[in-house]
């Protein structure tokens, strides 16, 4: 078994996590790499302070996860990294920004 960001808990698939949780770990898992924290700060652009601000705001995070969906390779590794599935990332997306 690979360790993960969860820490060793698995999700069934259908499981269902709260949208926020879904984006901070996403966020997490982007920040994990330079090239793409720096290519999220440059697309959606947010600098690293309101970044930082903003982890509780729904907009922000919606960002982030939006950030994802327009990257699908992103997208789907992100997903497998957080034992997550590329659909409920979007949900989430939906959530947040709805």
């Amino acid at each position: 078994m690979r360790p993960d960001i969860n820490h060793g808990k698995r999700h069934s698939p259908g499981e269902t996590r709260e949208p926020s949780i879904l984006a901070l770990m996403a966020l997490a898992w982007i920040l994990a790499d330079d090239r793409r924290a720096d290519r999220l700060l440059a697309l959606t652009g947010l600098d690293a302070d309101a970044l930082r601000a903003g982890v509780g705001d729904p907009a922000i995070l919606g960002e982030v996860l939006g950030f994802l969906a327009d990257h699908e390779p992103d997208l789907v590794a992100c997903a497998e990294s957080i034992d997550s599935t590329p659909e409920a990332l979007i949900a989430a997306k939906g959530a947040l920004i709805a």
